[in-house]
């Protein structure tokens, strides 16, 4: 059985680069996805799920060289098991943990706040289409 989440969010913070002892590049970041409706009593409700998203060799690379606190993404991947640990206050809190496939970029380099979702972003696969494209860049721009 394979199971997918598809996520469009903002990043909550920037994307933090290591590398395990074997030299394979791991990005994570945080991810703020919101859903918002009105009440019965017409009232505007917001809701943010937080998930903390892994993205690993070429794609983490990509990541941490274009992406940043604000940026608009959609993710693909797959939902791991939930991380749970305790607050300062003694409340039990749980991470819901993503392992991208793709980072899609929604928001136009600089462009933090969310304006832009056209699919002219760039892109960010674990597959062999490792590629980033943006309106500002060109193919001869982009060095990998």
């Amino acid at each position: 059985m394979y199971q997918q989440i598809t996520l469009i969010g903002n990043l909550g913070s920037d994307p933090e680069m290591r590398y395990t002892p074997s030299g394979v590049p791991v990005a994570s970041f945080s991810l703020a996805v919101n859903k918002t409706w009105t009440g019965q009593d017409g009232q505007r409700q917001d809701k943010t799920t937080w998930f903390r998203v892994t993205t690993w060799r070429k794609t983490a690379e990509i990541v941490s060289q274009y992406l940043n606190k604000g940026s608009k993404v959609l993710v693909v991947g797959e939902l791991e098991d939930a991380r749970t640990w305790t607050d300062r206050d003694g409340n039990q809190r749980a991470s819901l943990e993503v392992t991208a496939q793709t980072v899609k970029f929604l928001s136009g380099r600089g462009d933090v706040t969310g304006a832009s979702e056209s699919s002219a972003g760039g892109h960010a696969s674990s597959n062999n289409n490792h590629h980033a494209e943006s309106p500002e860049l060109r193919d001869e721009d982009i060095p990998f």
